[in-house]
């Protein structure tokens, strides 16, 4: 079995997606595909007022995934490690989240004139924690626009996260709970989940590692229990 070239790290908004994406890229060297979530010139304003400016900012964030995508598609993916700290089919996810009916429709339009070229990955790693254990990390790294993030905006986000893996079929996709663990400044936490990302890279799970959450056609229990709070 030849090992996994690409795969993504998707998880809610501070949850750590981006800290364990650079530590891969220390460790191993990998390129780095990071969502362009700090360019985005509407989001700031969308926090403050979602009503008004959730089109304009989720727009400008399907042409720039699309992009990366493109790239990334022209990408020998059989000879570069290549981590990404967002799923491109993430992007409907949010837009069912904040735009309204019209606003869904439209973007709709736009996102199937784009089509399905997108590179798949191999396997997709799903942070998970707490919503107020999400909210404490989001304080922590300070980011003002952030600061107003409700908790029932990250619990709805959350929901809609596992109603994609439900009916995702692409990749595997593994659920890790973060509540206790600091792979930034904790060393064997940073080992232990690089060594369960090499598990899953060459097809030999680390003992005790989630098992993939739902494998092809055959959904499994979820390993986090607060997934649908």
């Amino acid at each position: 079995m030849a090992p996994a070239r690409y795969f993504a790290i998707e998880g809610l908004i501070g949850v750590g997606k981006t800290s364990l994406c650079r530590l891969i890229e220390r460790r191993w060297g990998a390129r780095l595909v990071l969502e362009p979530w700090d360019h985005n010139p509407f989001l700031a304003a969308f926090y403050e007022d979602r009503a008004r400016f959730a089109f304009p900012a989720q727009m400008f964030y399907l042409a720039n995934r699309f992009g990366q995508q493109l790239q990334l598609k022209q990408t020998d993916l059989f000879r570069q490690l290549v981590v990404a700290d967002y799923l491109y089919q993430k992007d409907r996810l949010f837009a069912e989240e904040t735009l309204s009916a019209d606003e869904l429709q439209l973007y709709d339009r736009f996102a199937d004139l784009l089509g399905d070229g997108v590179p798949a990955p191999d396997f997709v790693v799903f942070l998970d924690a707490p919503t107020e254990v999400v909210r404490s990390r989001i304080a922590k790294r300070a980011i003002a626009a952030e600061q107003v993030i409700e908790a029932s905006y990250l619990d709805s986000l959350r929901r809609r996260y596992y109603r994609l893996w439900d009916r995702y079929e692409d990749a595997p996709v593994y659920v890790v709970n973060t509540e206790t663990i600091d792979y930034i400044d904790d060393t064997a936490d940073q080992e232990r989940m690089l060594q369960m990302l090499e598990g899953w890279m060459h097809g030999r799970p680390l003992p005790g590692a989630p098992e993939a959450y739902r494998p092809h056609n055959q959904a499994q229990l979820r390993l986090f229990g607060g997934g649908r709070a």
